[in-house]
């Protein structure tokens, strides 16, 4: 079996870094990542992905990338699902990255005067 992907996109937001009960980093980022192909409008459509990153990934990346960032991110993906509130069961897929490269360069506000 083979479960890979790899995206290139902009981050949505900024990497918000949380930790679980046992210490562990870990941030959800959502990835916009434009089709290569136009619709029949002539448009351009993008695709927001989520990703969950962990560890040092998940430190270096809210470390160093902001809103609008370019990244590129390898991973697996991993869905899961639940029964909501009303009863109805929800899907739900994400890409877990087992890394992150760093595409831009260095946010404004972290580049040192």
């Amino acid at each position: 079996m083979f479960n890979q992907v790899m995206l290139v996109g902009r981050l949505t937001k900024d990497p918000e870094l949380r930790y679980t009960s046992d210490g562990a980093p870990v941030a959800t980022v959502t990835l916009a990542v434009n089709r290569n192909f136009r619709n029949s409008e002539g448009d351009i459509e993008t695709d927001f992905v989520n990703c969950t990153l962990w560890r040092k990934t998940a430190e270096n990346t809210t470390n160093y990338c902001r809103k609008g960032s370019i990244v590129g991110v390898s991973g697996r993906i991993q869905t899961r699902n639940y029964e909501n509130a009303d009863g109805n069961r929800v899907y739900v897929t994400d890409v877990v990255a087992d890394s992150v490269r760093f595409l831009s360069g260095k946010p404004r506000e972290l580049v040192e005067t």
